[in-house]
């Protein structure tokens, strides 16, 4: 079964800098578009970067300058890396993924489970 893992989420103080990592995992025969989204408290899930197979990124404009995204296909691994943090960055990041699994060979959209980000003013 193919599962997206992230890590790298925590505290840090406004200005600062935090990397996440999403790792696939599972029967993949191949993996199209990667991307993070985020939930900030109390708001809808939104879209903050998007990677596709031949690396063409897009990000979301409140992020443009400031988050990086890039993936290592060898290791099915999305990142983001995200510098001047701000207290409005405060949010559950989650990786999402398209996904053409080895056991249906059907493209199937994945999410990860989240991981909390917070910053401090």
């Amino acid at each position: 079964q193919v599962q997206l893992v992230e890590s790298g989420g925590g505290l840090v103080q406004a200005g600062g800098s935090l990397r996440l990592s999403c790792a696939a995992s599972g029967r993949i025969l191949s993996i199209s578009y990667m991307a993070w989204y985020r939930q900030p408290p109390g708001k809808q899930r939104e879209l903050v970067a998007s990677v596709t197979g031949l690396d063409s990124t897009n990000y979301a404009e409140y992020v443009e300058g400031r988050f990086t995204i890039s993936r290592d296909n060898a290791k099915n691994t999305v990142y983001l890396q995200m510098s001047s943090l701000k207290p409005e960055d405060t949010a559950v990041y989650y990786c999402n993924a398209h996904i053409v699994d080895g056991s249906t060979y059907s493209v199937r959209n994945y999410w990860g489970q989240g991981t909390q980000v917070t910053v401090s003013s």
